[in-house]
């Protein structure tokens, strides 16, 4: 109980913080005093991870992570780093210190590093250029619905696997005459089927039956023809899984009206940004889904529908439960299993019982509320 009470107390502390802005960290003089021994001690057993809480509401639902990883007693230790290119903590230097935090965890959690509209003389945003350096290719979603919540569409279950190293995202663009930009999608051989075979390997590991492949290739022949000639040379080689295509406007169309003959979907980059972002909408919303993204080398935890929810900033509104859960299965990717399902499990008993929900999902709580719920109910 004395650490659901500490919530408030922090929590408040974090919204005072708060000024017409972005989020600010507190300020050295109101974090407790440390000695030099706590600040330079090495726990036994501790796992690093690599913390960005990003822009928007990503802090304080990074707080409620920590809050509630210190609550179930979660063997971890954050190596949090600020990089934001709305509140001026952004550079070179800056996103060098995270490659190298990552270098050493392989893991990390992270909040919506926020992409300004405005053009400044550099095209790839630091999130991008963040998720390059690490060659972070698939970008995985699992859209489930959550036991207690009804939506129009219930027992949800499906997957959205995104390549997200090249395609519309690849910052190509320049002006080639006077009012006339070209934007070039960058498609590859050798990144369509990586993309591929990891949805495949996917799809075999966790027991799934059937890959969707979403394209545009009836206008794009060249570009999204090569991304399905690759996804069907690739399903070849998985003959116990079923493999179909779908054309990226009807998918939308057919994730609205009958999303359950959805198992596992892969798909270029811009398509898998419009889809998470629906697909997230069946369930609840952005405030639900966990999201995670990999290389050969690094994991990445986030949330599944990427949104800074500025307008939330300080408001203490903001739902932690697409961050929680993202965090449980971080745990699970560094096989502490058991702390995995015990937070996993306590977001769900909350969501369930029902007294406790944002507003986002119809209720009156405040992220405070739903953080120390979460936390009451670890030990239930």
């Amino acid at each position: 109980m004395a650490a659901i009470s500490g919530v408030r107390a922090v929590a408040g502390a974090l919204l005072r913080a708060q000024g017409r802005g972005a989020w600010r960290p507190l300020s050295a003089s109101a974090a407790p005093q440390q000695t030099l021994r706590s600040q330079t001690e090495k726990h036994e057993g501790m796992f690093k991870v690599t913390m960005l809480p990003g822009d928007g509401v990503g802090p304080e639902l990074m707080h409620s992570v920590k809050e509630v990883f210190k609550a179930a007693g979660v063997p971890v230790e954050f190596d949090e780093h600020h990089l934001s290119e709305v509140q001026n903590m952004a550079s070179e230097a800056k996103l060098d210190e995270v490659i190298d935090s990552m270098k050493e965890s392989k893991v990390a959690i992270i909040g919506k590093i926020h992409t300004p509209m405005e053009y400044k003389g550099e095209l790839a945003s630091y999130d991008m250029r963040l998720r390059r350096k690490l060659d972070l290719f698939a970008n995985v979603v699992h859209v489930k619905s959550l036991p207690g919540y009804i939506t129009r569409h219930n027992n949800l279950d499906l997957v959205i696997i995104r390549e997200q190293t090249e395609g519309e995202y690849s910052s190509l663009e320049h002006e080639s005459v006077k009012g006339v930009i070209e934007c070039l999608k960058i498609i590859t051989r050798d990144k369509s089927e990586r993309i591929a075979k990891f949805a495949f390997d996917y799809a075999t590991k966790k027991g799934r039956s059937k890959v969707t492949a979403v394209h545009k290739a009836n206008i794009m022949k060249l570009g999204d023809g090569l991304f399905l000639r690759c996804c069907e040379e690739v399903a070849e080689l998985y003959p116990k899984i079923e493999f179909d295509t779908m054309i990226i406007d009807n998918c939308c169309m057919q994730l609205v009206q009958n999303p359950h003959q959805f198992d596992v979907l892969v798909m270029p980059n811009l398509y898998g940004n419009i889809i998470d972002n629906l697909a997230a909408g069946l369930v609840g919303g952005a405030g639900v889904v966990p999201g995670e993204s990999y290389s050969a080398e690094y994991a990445v935890f986030e949330m599944g529908a990427r949104h800074p929810f500025a307008q939330a900033v300080g408001r203490n509104i903001a739902n932690p439960t697409a961050m929680l859960l993202s965090a449980a299965n971080m745990l699970r990717h560094l096989n502490l299993e058991y702390h995995s399902n015990v937070i996993s499990d306590a977001v769900k008993r909350v969501i369930k019982v029902g007294k406790v929900r944002t507003a986002d999902m119809g209720g009156y709580a405040t992220s405070i509320d739903f953080t120390e719920a979460v936390m009451a109910a670890l030990t239930d």
